[in-house]
């Protein structure tokens, strides 16, 4: 009987914690804390920036689809055009060691500079930690969180997933709709789409 009731409580106990190990981001929800170093040495935690907006951007530097946003110089102009605003900005970078796109501070500072990209911060996420509480699939993908840390936007960062430059012009950027509706006091009409880009080189992923 002892032995029954003892497994029960294990049973029990994996039920009710079960939710809160797979608890993932999610568009309406509360966005996931979480705490990273970024490439400048700096660490910031995501509930630091309450009462601001937040935008996070998945980031391969080895993805053509990533390529396609830096040599355009298109990410870099959201950057600086939202960050002139108040808003944040990681640029999360989830690859693990020995697989395409990781890089180390040093690296990644470099490539910033190269770029002369404009993020917050460019946050190393070796382990996938971070990654994983977003559900991030690909590079890019785009999340955008309002000032209570609420989940607004998750997706495509626009509706053109292809590798060609000039598809920028006439694309519809889902991450401009969604600042520049909530900041308007109006509902974002896209608030997820799906994601396109090259998979996240997650630690033991094979692709």
């Amino acid at each position: 009987m002892k032995r029954l009731t003892l497994y029960s409580m294990l049973v029990a106990a994996v039920i009710f914690a079960a939710p809160l190990l797979l608890a993932t981001a999610k568009v309406g929800q509360a966005a996931p804390d979480f705490t990273a170093t970024a490439s400048n040495g700096k660490t910031f935690r995501l509930y630091d920036q309450r009462g601001k907006y937040v935008v996070l951007e998945w980031h391969n530097n080895g993805c053509p689809y990533v390529g396609k946003h830096y040599k355009s110089g298109n990410m870099q102009r959201l950057q600086k055009q939202w960050t002139g605003q108040g808003i944040v900005w990681f640029t999360i970078i989830s690859s693990a060691p020995g697989k395409q796109g990781y890089v180390t501070a040093s690296e990644e500072n470099e490539y910033l500079a190269k770029m002369q990209a404009a993020p917050t911060a460019a946050l190393l996420d070796p382990t996938g930690e971070i990654g994983h509480l977003y559900d991030a699939k690909t590079s890019p993908q785009m999340v955008v969180i309002n000032p209570q840390s609420i989940v607004i936007y998750d997706g495509a960062i626009d509706d053109k997933p292809t590798t060609d430059l000039s598809d920028i012009a006439g694309a519809t950027n889902y991450v401009n709709l969604a600042l520049e509706q909530t900041m308007a006091g109006k509902q974002v009409e896209v608030p997820s789409t799906r994601p396109y880009g090259c998979s996240v080189k997650y630690p033991g992923s094979t692709h």
